[in-house]
């Protein structure tokens, strides 16, 4: 099978960031100065949003080298390292050794939850449902169908989502449920909006690396999504998707393909973000770090770094759903009824 219109754009991108990337790089020492000079130098010249968050890394870099003496390796200087990558405020930053992974976390523990797994499949599903390619799915009414899909990671066959929409094909209203979904591979988004769709659309904007400096950036290039073969069962009605600040990366790209089209709702919180498209490199002493590389916008050019707002804001608190109440999917339920009185 032929690589699609996505896989090629994501491919190409990625050998240009690499070719700009590897281009006059200085031979760093494997020492505690020469890894963070290396580790500094990779973010400085490849990473893609200092701009937009305003951030000033030659002066982090002057903080946190300042604080290296030889009493720094091993778990300090990875920790060292963690921290400084922290300043990114960024999902997508990891620093990746044999012993230990740093992760910023604030995008998401600094805001509401409004989802728990354990509500869902007890009160809403009742312990009673269908589940293919990561996907669970059942009727919650005659007319009202509803998707969970965890994470774009789950890879989804074009045979499972054949009998996904066959099953709730009857129902007038879908309710589909990216919660807690922390993202994985974008062509998942681009198989499952190919559902959603009846003709070519523009899925969005992506721009690459052109040269070192901060604004070094190519145009951006359009990526599209085709409808799934003509064949195949599609779900034109009304959908309502459920976000919280847990829906990230791929998933957040998914809500910024999907958010503005006919018949689509979004309802709960804005999501988590993660714009841009991660790649990685090595330090000398052979850990990896991962990084945005390539900034990507929706359909209109605005960035989706930070975010999307949904068209419905509505909070679940986390003592309304300790006791069985999920106040955003009950909303969507309400707002189905609604639209199936219509």
């Amino acid at each position: 099978m032929k690589a699609n219109h996505l896989l090629r754009l994501v491919a190409a991108v990625a050998a240009i960031v690499a070719l700009t990337g590897c281009h006059d790089a200085p031979d760093y020492k494997d020492s505690a100065e020469g890894n963070f000079d290396a580790l500094w130098s990779i973010i400085d010249s490849r990473y893609c949003f200092f701009e937009e968050k305003d951030i000033d890394w030659e002066a982090i870099g002057e903080k946190y080298r300042s604080r290296i003496d030889a009493d720094t390796r091993g778990l300090k200087l990875f920790n060292l390292f963690g921290e400084m990558l922290d300043e990114l405020q960024d999902g997508h930053v990891n620093l990746i050794s044999s012993f230990n992974t740093s992760y910023y976390r604030k995008w998401w523990t600094d805001y509401p939850q409004n989802f728990n797994l354990r509500t869902l499949e007890e009160y809403y599903l009742d312990f009673d449902w269908m589940t293919t390619s990561g996907i669970i799915y059942k009727r919650l009414t005659p007319e009202i169908g509803y998707i969970y899909y965890p994470s774009f990671s789950s890879g989804i066959s074009e045979t499972a989502l054949d009998y996904v929409f066959l099953y709730l094909s009857d129902c007038e209203t879908l309710i589909f449920d990216v919660r807690d979904n922390g993202g994985g591979m974008l062509t998942n988004v681009e198989r499952l909006a190919g559902r959603f769709i009846t003709r070519e659309i523009t899925g969005g904007y992506i721009r690459h690396k052109t040269g070192p400096g901060h604004n070094d950036f190519s145009e951006p290039y359009r990526f599209t999504y085709k409808p799934a073969d003509e064949a195949r069962p599609k779900w034109l009605k009304p959908i309502i998707i459920l976000t919280n600040r847990s829906t990230f990366s791929a998933a957040n790209d998914f809500i910024a393909c999907m958010k503005g089209m006919d018949g689509v709702t979004v309802v709960g919180a804005r999501t988590g973000g993660g714009g841009g498209l991660p790649f990685s490199s090595e330090l000398p002493n052979g850990w990896s770090v991962r990084f945005s590389a390539s900034p990507i916008s929706d359909r209109n050019g605005n960035p989706t770094e930070f975010g999307i707002e949904p068209d419905h804001e509505v909070d679940a608190p986390d003592e309304e759903l300790a006791q069985g109440k999920d106040a955003i999917l009950d909303y969507a339920i309400a707002l189905a009824g609604q639209s199936n009185q219509q």
